[in-house]
């Protein structure tokens, strides 16, 4: 008897799929790339970092133009844009420093690095 086995990967179908995936993507960023700049014009990057004042947990927000000058520092805006990418990116750990780029749709992690040149490495695990 012979039973239909698929001899090949559809590529097709996985082309369609990662097509409609990149514009679901390509949408998300232009999305919050208008958001963050009806909150405060100019804005293209969100530094947010933890930060502890008199015991109590806090978190500073900076609003950064594409020349890597502060926007805003206002309580309103920062809350506004802060609330944004903490409900686009659920799963993101904002215990720890993080940038957000509206150019390219990445949250990353933003934590300050020794220059090489200083030497200051870190010494290699023993394997």
């Amino acid at each position: 008897m012979n039973t239909a086995k698929p001899s090949r990967i559809l590529r097709g179908g996985q082309a369609i799929l990662g097509a409609r995936r990149a514009r679901q993507r390509t949408r998300f960023v232009a999305f919050i790339a208008r958001q963050l700049d009806e909150i405060a014009p100019g804005t293209v990057r969100v530094a947010v970092a933890p930060l502890t004042i008199n015991n109590r947990p806090r978190t500073w927000v900076e609003l950064i133009d594409a020349s890597d000058r502060v926007v805003s520092t206002a309580a309103d805006q920062c809350r506004a844009a802060f609330g944004l990418l903490s409900r686009a990116f659920p799963d993101a750990d904002w215990s720890r420093p993080r940038v957000y780029d509206a150019r390219t749709g990445r949250l990353i992690l933003d934590e300050p690095t020794t220059p090489a040149e200083l030497g200051n490495t870190m010494p290699e695990a023993d394997q």
